[in-house]
């Protein structure tokens, strides 16, 4: 594992990190980056230093420190209709997959670890998972990703922004969560889960 990429201080924020939802904690804590200076991929070490982040990079970050804790460190991308995409950490315990995540929509972000499958743990998201047209913009989610086959380009110190990862997630293959049949019966977000979703947004 290579805890020897990071320095002394950044291993000792890590060593403060020791459960999923500490992690989590810490990602709710940092600004979100709303990349005033064009768009952004930075790794879990460019996070530390600006303590901020958005959606992949908070990802990454998370993804880190689960490595840190000795679990396999696994991405799970969703795709989405008229809307961004999102990604996800995620790990298991006990055989059930839980998530952790950064994003500007308070539904979008952890999930404990009760989903026995991938597919549970994503439709956990679909309800939250809305634009600003109150649209319900869940489609496709991926297979894990683990990021072991990215440590030649150091994505967890780089300097340079990590843009292999994200561009990879957009490359692989996606399930469809929902029968074709089924999506132009989709209703619209109602008013109360809507503002829930909105809850802090930074705009």
């Amino acid at each position: 594992m290579p805890h020897h990429e990071f320095t002394a201080s950044e291993r000792a924020v890590f060593r403060r990190l020791q459960s999923p939802e500490k992690i989590q904690r810490f990602l709710d804590d940092l600004g979100y980056n709303k990349e005033p200076h064009g768009p952004t991929c930075r790794s879990p070490r460019g996070v530390l230093r600006d303590r901020t982040a958005h959606c992949i990079e908070g990802a990454l970050f998370a993804a880190a420190a689960l490595r840190m804790m000795g679990q396999p460190p696994l991405l799970l991308d969703f795709e989405a209709v008229r809307d961004d995409d999102h990604v996800l950490a995620i790990f298991r315990r006990f055989g059930h997959w839980g998530a952790l995540a950064k994003s500007n929509f308070s539904g979008l972000r952890f999930r404990e670890p009760v989903y026995r499958t991938l597919r549970e743990l994503a439709m956990s998201y679909f309800e939250h998972y809305f634009n600003l047209r109150k649209e319900k913009t869940l489609r496709n989610y991926s297979r894990p990703v683990n990021l072991r086959r990215f440590d030649s380009i150091h994505w967890m110190t780089a300097e340079k922004d990590v843009w292999e990862v994200p561009e990879y997630l957009c490359e692989i293959r996606h399930t469809s969560l929902l029968p074709a049949r089924l999506v132009s019966r989709l209703g619209r977000v109602d008013d109360r889960l809507f503002a829930a979703g909105l809850l802090g947004r930074h705009t």
